[in-house]
Formats: C-alpha cells, sequence, structure tokens
C-alpha cells in the first residue's frame, strides 16, 4: 500500500477493481453458449441463462455493484473527516475479502454461506459509519 493513501481508500480501490472484473466469467459463458453477436447485443439483457451459475453470476455482481456504492461513500467519508483507526482499517480490509468471497459462494449457489457474508459485509459498513459519525 502506497504510503500516502489511507487504507480505507486502498481497500475501496482494490474493491472497485474487484467489482470491476466480476461481469467476466458470465460474458464468456454468454459467448460461448450463444456467440460473440448475440452476447454483444444483449442490450435488453433478456438472454436466458442457461446454466444456473450465470444468472447466479448476474446477480452477485449486481449485488456487489450495490454494495460498492455504500461502501465507497463510507470510505470516502472516513478520509474526508480524517476518522480512520485501526478498526475502519480492518473494517475496510475484511469487506473487500468478504465481498469477493460472496461473490463466490453466490455464484456457486450457497445460499447461507452467502447471506452470512453479506452480513458481515453490512458490519463492515456499520463500522465505517459510526467512525464517521464518531460514535466508535
Amino acid at each position: 500500500m502506497p504510503e500516502t493513501t489511507s487504507p480505507e481508500i486502498f481497500w475501496l480501490a482494490a474493491t472497485a477493481l474487484a467489482t470491476a472484473v466480476m461481469w467476466v466469467p458470465y460474458i464468456l459463458w454468454m459467448i460461448s453458449d450463444r456467440g460473440l453477436g448475440p452476447a454483444l447485443m444483449d442490450g435488453e439483457h433478456d438472454i436466458a441463462y442457461t446454466v444456473p451459475w450465470a444468472a447466479r453470476a448476474v446477480r452477485a455482481h449486481r449485488n456487489a455493484v450495490e454494495n460498492l456504492v455504500v461502501f465507497g461513500v463510507l470510505a470516502l467519508a472516513v478520509q474526508a473527516t480524517g476518522t480512520g483507526t485501526a478498526l475502519t482499517a480492518q473494517a475496510a480490509a475484511l469487506f473487500f475479502f468478504v465481498r469477493v468471497a460472496h461473490y463466490g459462494v453466490y455464484v456457486a449457489g450457497m445460499p447461507v454461506v452467502r447471506t452470512l457474508l453479506f452480513a458481515v459485509g453490512v458490519g463492515c459498513q456499520i463500522v465505517l459509519g459510526l467512525a464517521v459519525l464518531g460514535w466508535i
């Protein structure tokens, strides 16, 4: 991690990069299953997924994007307010690993583990938010 980058911003960037590539597995499947043309022309996102994992990958990616928005705002708020601590740094790092694991278990079709990982990620977001509010 560069010395000038706070841990929260480092893990935000890592989470954003991980989220940015989560579409690759399902688009590669779509290309191999339907061909390049149909995969690129799916503007309405109405191609039926013939394998359940690909549909789950789309939903997992969407969930990652939705949670990245919340995490990103909170990580930036920690940076802007100077409220970063060892706890917020650990929460940011844990959020990254939990979200990557969440994607994997979501695609694999493990609903209970997926939900637990999601809850841990929300807990990480709460830690950041409470730090910004000065409540921890």
